[in-house]
């Protein structure tokens, strides 16, 4: 039995990564540093996966186990090295502190065994070969030893309460691999789609959907509405998600030369799914980590940076900008830190620290503009 081994045993691996592998024939080992989920993992022998929407189904997923590699790394690195697959579901800022991991579980492969296929499954562009950049860090001799396949991958996970480890999912996903670095031999997953171009998939993805939810979120969140299905709901947020996905689509065919009324129903159905009755997302959790989605090869500023190169509209896509920075929610650490930013930089100082735009790019002046309005509809604090 072909064996697959995923870190982040949260909703995404669970009810998207997870079960893929699992209806693949996979046997997954759960990796995770949270011990309390392991612990639940660990005392079932099988969890389901409900899909909500237009065409809903249950899914039940067995024949796994779960690790909790803080408390037992060599048991997460004997799994690694007996695996097949690598994938996982962290956050991109989490890749760093499980590559030693993986890194040790190549080292520890058997010299005859077969290259271990790594695949990063997060929202963001090349997250793989970042992931690869820290596991072959100082140990390049490990590098034929594992195949490194960027990926793309697309499901929204409600914050939904469920009983136990079981997980609500909407009824869509797709997930989109590289199939170059495999030299025709690809890991047998038929519900994932192998490409010979991940970017046009990657970007599309991160560009619409992304790009959208995000828009909905922080325009959703300033006009006070409870839920992204709210928020799409209310006229004025709406129209500024659709000039947002307008503008942004107008780069992708452009760009990558997507026949424009395919892309169009792309745009749609991403409408549909933020609509959803049963995907009761919020603004603040949708639009948390503000800073990173402010980065500047995330889904505002890199479509908008792109946008303004081609001499295309950013109007739009600035003003979202705008109502991520009036994002102040006290829960959200980089919220809290964003404001902060705000209250202590200039909108010079501050563009470039947040975007990573550089002074002379075109769409730096549009975005120094709407930093400084922002600061100028702050409320006025002691501290200021």
């Amino acid at each position: 039995m072909s064996t697959a081994v995923h870190f982040g045993a949260g909703n995404i691996g669970r009810g998207f990564i997870g079960l893929v592998l699992h209806e693949a024939g996979y046997d997954v080992v759960f990796v995770d540093v949270n011990a309390e989920l392991i612990r639940e993992l660990q005392s079932v022998d099988s969890y389901e996966v409900r899909e909500v929407g237009a065409h809903p189904r249950t899914h039940v997923v067995d024949r796994f186990r779960a690790v909790d590699s803080r408390e037992d790394e060599a048991e997460a690195i004997a799994a690694v090295a007996a695996a097949d697959i690598v994938t996982c579901a962290v956050g991109p800022n989490v890749l760093k502190f499980i590559a030693p991991v993986i890194r040790e579980g190549l080292r520890a492969r058997p010299d005859d065994a077969a290259p271990l296929v790594v695949m990063a499954c997060e929202n963001a562009i090349g997250a793989t070969d970042t992931l690869a950049g820290f596991v072959l860090e100082g140990a390049g001799e490990l590098a034929s030893r594992a195949v490194f396949a960027n990926t793309a991958v697309d499901r929204i996970i409600p914050a939904v309460d469920v009983q136990g480890v079981d997980v609500v999912v909407e009824d869509f996903f797709e997930w989109s691999i590289d199939r170059r670095p495999f030299h025709g031999h690809e890991p047998v997953i038929p519900a994932a789609h192998f490409v010979d171009d991940l970017g046009p998939y990657i970007e599309r993805k991160l560009f619409t959907v992304n790009t959208g939810h995000a828009t909905a979120a922080y325009h959703g969140y300033r006009a006070g509405e409870p839920s992204i299905a709210a928020a799409l709901a209310n006229p004025a947020v709406r129209a500024e998600v659709e000039a947002a996905l307008g503008e942004t689509s107008a780069l992708l065919v452009e760009k990558y030369g997507f026949d424009a009324a395919e892309h169009a129903a792309y745009v749609a159905r991403a409408l549909e799914r933020f609509e959803n009755p049963d995907l009761p997302d919020t603004p603040v959790r949708i639009g948390r980590q503000p800073l990173r989605k402010l980065s500047r090869h995330e889904r505002f500023i890199g479509p908008a940076a792109e946008a303004a190169e081609r001499g295309l509209a950013t109007d739009a896509l600035t003003r979202a900008v705008g109502a991520a920075l009036a994002f102040d929610a006290p829960e959200d650490p980089e919220a809290v830190e964003l404001q902060g930013l705000l209250s202590s930089l200039d909108a010079a100082e501050l563009t470039t620290k947040v975007t990573g735009l550089t002074p002379e790019h075109p769409l730096t002046e549009r975005v120094e503009e709407v930093v400084r309005a922002a600061q100028a509809a702050r409320p006025a604090s002691d501290e200021d």
